[in-house]
C-alpha cells in the first residue's frame, strides 16, 4: 500500500476523491474516485441529498484503499454556507436545504426592518458581502418557517463540518467556511456574540472554529471497519475557494486570483479586511483564509450559466454536449455581441437559463440570440465583461493595479474563456493547476504532514509539477 493524502473536494454538481503524494518536491495528483451531486425538490425546498454525498464519501475512501493508497491523513472541502442541524443525539434535524432555494427572499429586508440591523452595519461587523443565501439569511429564513427545528437543535455543521463528524465523530466549525456564515467578526475571526444575540439566534448550537490544519481525529472504528483502513481526518481550507486560492501559483504581489467553477471569485489575499463604505457598496467580501489570510473577493456567477445550458440541451436532445462541442459552437459566433449581466438573481436558478439569457438581452434592447453558439457566445461575452469590472473596481479599493490574473479550478481547462478574459482585462491570464481546490485541500495536508515546511514552499512546488498555460491580451 502507497502512503498518500486524500483529498475529497465536492462541488455542487460533482465529487471527486483524489490522491496525493511528494516526491523530490513535485506533487502528484491520481483521482481514484468521482460522483454526481445536484439538488432535487423536497418537502417544498430545493435540497442537497446529503446521506447520498455522505455515502459517496465512504465509497471514495473505499475506492482509494482497492486501489492500493493507505491515506494517512484526509481532508474535506465543499461549497460555502449551507448547513445543517443535529440535535442532542447527534441526529440530524430536517432537510439539507441548497443555497439556491427561495426560501430567504426578504430576509434582508426583514432583518432591517424587524431587528434594526442594516446591511451596513452587517457588512462593518463580518466584511461579508450581501448574497440572499448568506447563511444568516437561511437561519432566519428557518427561524421564520421551522422555528422548532432551532430549538431542538443543540448543533450547527456547515456541510463539510457534518461530514468530518460522520467520519470522526468531532463536532467543529472549521475557519474559512464558517466566516461565510456573515455571522463571524471580521477583526475578532470568531463568532460574533452580540449579532447572534441581536438576531435571537441560538448561541449554543455554535461549534468553537478551528483552523485550516487541524487534526480533529481519526476515522471512527466503524468507518474504519468499512473502508478497511484508518486515517487523521484533518481540515484543509474546507470552503472550496480557500483551498482553491491556496493553489494559485502567483508569480508577484500585482497577480489577481480568479477560483473558476460554477462560481467564479476574483480577487486577491490580503492580510486585513477592508470593510469600508466603498467596499460594502461595491459587494466585495472578506472570507477568511488559510493562516488567518482574508480572501477579498468577488462572487460572480461562474460556469453554473454554461453546466445549466449543457443540462437543459441534453434534456431536450437525450445527449448532453460536450463543453468543447459548446465552446465551437461559440467560437462560430463570435461575432455576437449582446451580454448581460450574470449577477441578477434571475440566473440564479431559472426554470431554462436558454430562454432567461435570451428575456434579458430582450429586456435590454439587445439582439436575441438564435441558436445555441449565440447563447453561449453571450455567456462568455457576459462573464468576461464581469472580470473586467471586477478587477478595475478590485483595483480602486486596494489601491493597487494588477499585471495578471491567475485562472485556478475546472474552468482553467477552457482556453476560450481564458483568451477572452485576457482580451477584456487588458492582463496576462496564467491558467492551472485544473484541480486547483484538491491541490489547496492536499496542501495543508503536505504541511501538516512535513512534505512542505510552509506555503510558500508548497507553492514553489506547484510550478514545478504542473503545467502553466499563458494567454496574452489580443
Amino acid at each position: 500500500m502507497q502512503t498518500c493524502t486524500l483529498a475529497v473536494d465536492i462541488g455542487a454538481s460533482s465529487g471527486r476523491h483524489i490522491v496525493g503524494t511528494v516526491q523530490d518536491g513535485k506533487i502528484t495528483l491520481q483521482e481514484v474516485y468521482r460522483f454526481e451531486n445536484g439538488v432535487s425538490r423536497k418537502n417544498g425546498h430545493l435540497c442537497w441529498d446529503i446521506d447520498t454525498l455522505a455515502k459517496e464519501v465512504i465509497n471514495g475512501l473505499k475506492a482509494a484503499h482497492d486501489a492500493g493508497f493507505a491515506p494517512s491523513t484526509i481532508g474535506i472541502d465543499t461549497w460555502a454556507v449551507d448547513f445543517v442541524l443535529l440535535d442532542e443525539q447527534g441526529k440530524r434535524l430536517g432537510d439539507a436545504v441548497a443555497y439556491r432555494d427561495e426560501r430567504t427572499e426578504g430576509i434582508r429586508e426583514a432583518l432591517e426592518k424587524d431587528y434594526g440591523l442594516t446591511f451596513a452595519e452587517h457588512y462593518a461587523r463580518t466584511g461579508i458581502q450581501y448574497q440572499p443565501f448568506n447563511t444568516v439569511y437561511q437561519l432566519m429564513a428557518l427561524k421564520k418557517e421551522h422555528p422548532e427545528q432551532l430549538d431542538a437543535a443543540k448543533i450547527f455543521l456547515m456541510v463539510p463540518d457534518y461530514l468530518n463528524y460522520l467520519l470522526c465523530g468531532v463536532a467543529a466549525n472549521e475557519y474559512t467556511n464558517a466566516s461565510t456564515t456573515a455571522l463571524v467578526g471580521a477583526d475578532s475571526k470568531d463568532w460574533d456574540e452580540e449579532l447572534i444575540a441581536k438576531l435571537g439566534l441560538p448561541r449554543g448550537i455554535f461549534q468553537p472554529i478551528r483552523m485550516p490544519g487541524t487534526v480533529l481525529g481519526h476515522l471512527t472504528p466503524a468507518v474504519q471497519a468499512e473502508v478497511g483502513f484508518d486515517a487523521e481526518v484533518i481540515l484543509p481550507a474546507t470552503h472550496d475557494t480557500g483551498s482553491a486560492f491556496l493553489a494559485v501559483p502567483a508569480r508577484d504581489d500585482c497577480a489577481a486570483y480568479l477560483s473558476s467553477g460554477t462560481w467564479s471569485l476574483l480577487g486577491v489575499e490580503n492580510q486585513k479586511a477592508i470593510t469600508s463604505a466603498e467596499s460594502c457598496a461595491a459587494n466585495f467580501t472578506n472570507e477568511g483564509g488559510y493562516d488567518y489570510r482574508y480572501r477579498y473577493l468577488k462572487n460572480i456567477m461562474g460556469l453554473w450559466m454554461i453546466q445549466s445550458i449543457r443540462r437543459e440541451l441534453g434534456e431536450q436532445t437525450g445527449t448532453r454536449p460536450s463543453f468543447p462541442e459548446l465552446i465551437a459552437a461559440a467560437k462560430g459566433a463570435a461575432d455576437f455581441a449582446s451580454c448581460v449581466d450574470p449577477d441578477e438573481n434571475r440566473f440564479l436558478a431559472p426554470a431554462s437559463m436558454i430562454d432567461e439569457v435570451k428575456t434579458a438581452c430582450a429586456d435590454t434592447n439587445q439582439p436575441v440570440p438564435a441558436t445555441t453558439g449565440e447563447v453561449m457566445q453571450c455567456v462568455y461575452n457576459s462573464l468576461t465583461q464581469d472580470y473586467r469590472r471586477a478587477v478595475q473596481t478590485l483595483q480602486g479599493l486596494t489601491g493597487k493595479t494588477y499585471t495578471s490574473l491567475n485562472i485556478v479550478g475546472g474552468g482553467s481547462q477552457d482556453g476560450y474563456l481564458n483568451q477572452q478574459t485576457a482580451n477584456a482585462t487588458g492582463l496576462t491570464v496564467f491558467a492551472g493547476p485544473t484541480e486547483g481546490t484538491a491541490l489547496g485541500n492536499l496542501m495543508v495536508q503536505f504541511i501538516h504532514n512535513g512534505d512542505f515546511a510552509d506555503l510558500a514552499e508548497a507553492r514553489a512546488a506547484i510550478k514545478k509539477s504542473f503545467t502553466i498555460a499563458e494567454y496574452q491580451p489580443q
